[in-house]
């Protein structure tokens, strides 16, 4: 089976924002995994525990954004 450049071209940009995606997915687990072992700590630092917040937002906002 033959396929056009522009299906190759398509399929390889598809394999890339699944990768993308998997990889934001990926810090967005590991965000949240540092976020809860701040929050448990006896005094968690604010300001860590707020910029870790605007992190996982941030990629959020970006897998909404591209995967729709």
């Amino acid at each position: 089976m033959i396929y056009s450049p522009s299906i190759v071209a398509m399929a390889k940009e598809d394999m890339m924002d699944t990768g993308h995606i998997s990889a934001l997915t990926a810090k967005h687990a590991g965000l949240e995994a540092r976020l809860r072992t701040e929050i448990a700590r006896p005094a968690p630092d604010t300001m860590l525990v707020a910029t870790l917040k605007k992190q996982k937002l941030a990629i959020k906002q970006e897998l909404a954004q591209a995967s729709g």
